[in-house]
């Protein structure tokens, strides 16, 4: 799981990493010979390689299409990137308000041979702090703009801060809404692997890489998840 990429090492912490870093781990998992895939792949396979992974990218911050994707297509990977709707072409309100995300027009730049796209919800708030009705309108608002800017989205949504509610009953009602709304995968933190076919389609973990993440950091989160030690 990844978020901004930026230019210099001194930029590189938190949800921010830099474009070198970035590389330096694309050209790993090419070389070791990592399969990626859309969601959209996944959705008829019953295994997969060993060795393989999906590459994510929230918010469609300007700096994806500046830095990554070209990266992504140097190095013959996939990825998916996860769009809030109600920003676009705007910058990261619900953060610090610091990094443009994309329009329209640049997201239909990226090329859909490396680059897939996938929901992050309308306005990026916690899903179990909304209502269903709102969390339903929500749904309508994303597909109202992608009908009418004719985009490509797959209907996979990463859910903002990996946010979604855990109560048994409510958990129940969360999966049964947004099933009903197309919804094929579902993804969380987790800071685990998963194992395919997932457990629960709507419960996929994901691996949060941090700027300041240390290059064998990398490669052992690739391997196990998040360590204490991180």
């Amino acid at each position: 799981m990844y978020h901004n990429v930026c230019q210099t090492e001194n930029e590189s912490k938190g949800l921010s990493i830099s474009k070198a870093k970035l590389e330096l781990q694309l050209e790993y998992l090419s070389k070791n010979n990592y399969a990626t895939f859309h969601f959209s792949e996944l959705v008829n396979m019953k295994t997969l390689p060993e060795k393989s992974i999906v590459l994510t990218f929230d918010d469609v911050t300007e700096n994806q299409l500046i830095y990554a994707a070209n990266l992504l297509e140097k190095y013959n990977l996939k990825a998916s990137f996860f769009i809030p709707f109600a920003y676009l072409g705007k910058t990261d309100l619900w953060n610090f308000g610091t990094e443009k995300i994309m329009t329209i027009d640049q997201l239909k730049q990226l090329n859909p041979k490396w680059i897939e796209l996938g929901y992050h919800s309308y306005e990026h708030k916690k899903y179990d702090s909304m209502s269903e009705l709102a969390i339903q309108k929500d749904f309508i608002k994303c597909n109202s703009i992608i009908k009418e800017n004719d985009l490509q989205v797959f209907s996979a949504l990463a859910y903002p801060y990996g946010n979604y509610p855990r109560n048994k009953t409510d958990n129940q009602k969360f999966k049964n809404l947004i099933h009903k709304n197309g919804i094929k995968f579902g993804l969380k933190i987790g800071n685990r692997p998963n194992q395919f076919p997932f457990k629960d389609n709507y419960e996929i973990k994901r691996i949060d890489i941090k700027g300041e993440d240390s290059f064998l950091a990398f490669k052992l989160k690739l391997r196990f998840g998040k360590l204490k030690l991180f």
